[in-house]
């Protein structure tokens, strides 16, 4: 069935590409940085990096999926966009309540959270 993309889709890749690419671009280019701001002794920014990196490839697919017009060429990317989600506010949940995480990991599991409900709810629909 290929059917036409509805706006509220297009508007989340859209929403989703500009938080990825922000996310993204200071734990790539600015991880010591950022982790000051969570709180965190950043001592290995590879890692870091890396998290940015992977964000970035996210903001790319987000930024390819907004562009196109039908469901079948975005179908793929809400999976990944929906396992991506749902296990990150699961992580951060997690890193929250059992790990002893900086209260400022809030604003990431909320973030998370809201596009994993977001990307299930047009997934479901159709």
């Amino acid at each position: 069935m290929n059917t036409q993309l509805s706006q509220g889709l297009k508007s989340t890749f859209l929403i989703h590409f500009i938080v990825a690419l922000l996310f993204g671009l200071g734990f790539l280019l600015i991880p010591v940085a950022v982790g000051n701001v969570y709180g965190l002794n950043v001592q290995e920014p590879d890692i870091y990096r890396l998290l940015g990196a992977a964000m970035l490839g996210f903001a790319v697919s987000s930024w390819l999926a907004y562009k196109e017009t039908n469901w079948e060429s975005v179908r793929i990317v809400v999976v990944m966009e929906l396992v991506w989600t749902v296990l990150g506010t699961l992580v951060m949940l997690y890193a929250l309540l059992i790990a002893g995480f900086p209260v400022l990991g809030w604003l990431n599991a909320v973030i998370l959270a809201a596009f994993a409900i977001a990307f299930g709810r047009f997934y479901f629909q159709k």
